[in-house]
């Protein structure tokens, strides 16, 4: 089979054994690309025998790209999981009978990923399943040259499997809203670039041959981009509130689908009024704007 999973860190000590774990039986070798960790990331990630390399990190695109040409050529299978994912039992066992088979023509495989939530499962508001490449053949895929909501592009046909990935998060609320922070300014980062193209840029947008991701990636470009801001944020999370019942998720739920649905496209709408707002105030360029205001270098 020869199977490599790829696993991105900084600071991960919380989540890198379980993650680690989850894959030890499916894979032949555990490639962990740690961005200076200062925790024990580095030395747990050894202890489960895991290769650990060191690189700057920039994006999470560049990074896992970075990896791949690191790998070495018997490798036949690359998996993509994040520190804070488990590959559920039914996955795993998946992959093991299933892989081998899989007709030549066949670059990569879909899994659905499951969200979790201060615990909780998150099962409503169109969430549940996302279907995500993370499972393709060597030398046939590349993450997508995005700051923001990267996806992996694949050669030939993709499969369906049908076990899980489980993004279970450890970490404190606190954690996750200054995470989504910085994400929202790397989103901004895209937008910007999809307005004013000053980066090469590749979508999966371009897959509109039925599979989800790239029918989302359409919408989020083509709709929901062109949508009035601060009111699209609003619109999108009634959408997924009341049309597709986010409501029954709970207490959990329901903090999620406001912080995640609502406060978090609501912050990226502001950062980007921000940086518009600056051009014109100073008469700068988009490039200038954005280490100006959100501390990116984007380089040209």
């Amino acid at each position: 089979m020869t199977l490599t999973v790829v696993i991105l860190t900084k600071n991960e000590e919380r989540h890198i054994a379980r993650a680690m774990a989850s894959v030890t039986s499916v894979s032949d070798r555990i490639v962990v690309v740690d961005s200076g960790s200062t925790d024990r990331t580095v030395e747990l990630a050894r202890q489960g025998g895991a290769e650990v390399l060191q690189h700057p990190f920039v994006t999470q695109a560049q990074q896992f790209n970075w990896a791949l040409d690191q790998l070495p050529s018997d490798t036949k299978w690359v998996f993509r999981l994040d520190a804070d994912e488990v590959v559920t039992e039914a996955l795993a066992s998946e992959i093991e009978t299933e892989l081998n088979g899989l007709s030549p023509v066949i670059g990569g495989v879909h899994i659905a990923r499951r969200m979790t939530f201060l615990g909780r499962p998150i099962r409503w508001g169109g969430l549940f399943p996302i279907r995500v490449l993370r499972l393709f053949r060597h030398g046939h895929g590349r993450c997508e040259n995005r700051w923001m909501d990267e996806h992996i592009l694949v050669d030939g046909e993709i499969a369906e499997f049908k076990g899980e990935i489980v993004d279970d998060n450890r970490n404190s609320l606190t954690w996750w809203t200054e995470k989504h922070n910085l994400y929202a300014s790397r989103e901004v980062v895209d937008l910007l670039n999809l307005e004013y193209g000053f980066r090469e840029r590749e979508t999966v947008a371009a897959l509109i041959s039925g599979q989800q991701v790239g029918m989302k990636r359409w919408v989020k470009e083509k709709v929901y981009a062109r949508l009035p801001v601060g009111v699209r944020a609003f619109m999108y999370f009634l959408y997924r509130y009341v049309l597709r019942l986010g409501f029954l998720d709970g207490r959990e739920g329901t903090a999620f689908h406001v912080l995640q649905g609502f406060w978090y496209r609501y912050l990226v709408d502001m950062k980007l009024h921000e940086v518009k707002a600056y051009m014109r105030r100073t008469n700068t360029d988009v490039v200038t704007a954005i280490r100006d205001v959100l501390g990116i270098d984007v380089g040209r």
